[in-house]
């Protein structure tokens, strides 16, 4: 490793958090730099803090430790100095500050991060959704992202099911994407996504299983469970009424199988998932995130 390190700034729900990390990750792998985690100045200010959110990467047996204090912006005062640093960057050879960068409709591509003329630390900022940043890592990741077993039940008896069934994960973000009648849904949620087109592709999913593989059984992860047997007909299906955030992303490593949800959540349960002869779908007009890149190509847009 060199003297240099990447300070990577965590910010959002899960699954962003994670695509950050990954990005880094990979960044410090080939550059061989060492990578601290900055937990806290993705969170200081309330307008971050939305939907409960918090830094939620301590589920996960990451090998970066934290940053020094010293190493973050996590106050008013020090975020208006980093403002200041980064203006003045922009005239420097080597850079300190790296952000990901947006066109003018605020969407992102994959585009490769050089960090051979860096200064010796390097600040990490945006959402890189995509697996062309850190693919060759994978194995890594899978290590890094393997949740931590403090609190796990082994005899889950979810996970006894997911194993033993031709098991199809599935995940519905009711508090999120807005249903057209209105009764649930995030009232500040601004994207175009509804809940009703995304429950119109689940239903394509269903079907491709139904006639594509033997005995499939589809478990149901949802963030709302309120009446929501009326979505499915048929007695093949489970709902997973998870402990926790980290119970949920547990149980996803076991199914065999994903109609991949419209969630970063969702895409890294599947991503990760090491099932042999996996099968991934994912919607082909629906695309959650700023990145044209988001989802990966081998899985079937349906």
């Amino acid at each position: 490793m060199t003297s240099k390190k990447i300070i990577v700034k965590i910010a959002a729900g899960l699954g962003n958090q994670m695509f950050m990390y990954a990005n880094a990750y990979a960044l410090s792998k080939k550059y061989l730099i060492n990578l601290t985690i900055d937990n806290t100045s993705g969170f200081f200010q309330k307008k971050n803090r939305t939907l409960s959110r918090e830094y939620g990467l301590d589920i996960f047996n990451l090998s970066a430790k934290k940053s020094f204090t010293g190493d973050k912006f996590d106050n008013y005062f020090k975020h208006f100095l980093k403002k200041l640093l980064v203006f003045f960057d922009f005239f420097f050879k080597k850079k300190k500050f790296y952000k990901e960068k947006l066109n003018n409709n605020k969407m992102s591509i994959f585009t490769p991060i050089d960090l051979k003329n860096s200064g010796k630390k390097i600040y990490i900022e945006g959402y890189y959704q995509s697996e062309k940043y850190f693919s060759k890592f994978k194995k890594n990741l899978q290590n890094e992202f393997s949740i931590n077993h403090s609190g796990i039940n082994f005899n889950d008896k979810y996970k006894k099911n997911l194993v033993n069934t031709n098991s199809i994960s599935l995940h519905l973000r009711r508090n999120r994407f807005k249903s057209n009648d209105g009764k649930f849904g995030d009232p500040n949620y601004r994207g175009s996504i509804k809940f009703d087109s995304v429950i119109d592709y689940v239903g394509r999913g269903i079907d491709y299983f139904r006639k594509n593989t033997i005995d499939p059984h589809f478990f149901v992860w949802s963030d709302n469970f309120d009446d929501i047997e009326k979505y499915f007909y048929g007695n093949d299906f489970t709902y997973v009424r998870g402990e926790n955030i980290k119970h949920d992303f547990y149980l996803f490593q076991f199914a065999k199988n994903f109609i991949v949800s419209p969630s970063t959540f969702h895409w890294w349960g599947a991503w990760l998932n090491n099932s042999l002869n996996k099968i991934c779908l994912r919607p082909k007009n629906i695309n959650p995130s700023n990145n044209i890149d988001f989802w990966p190509e081998k899985w079937i847009g349906i």
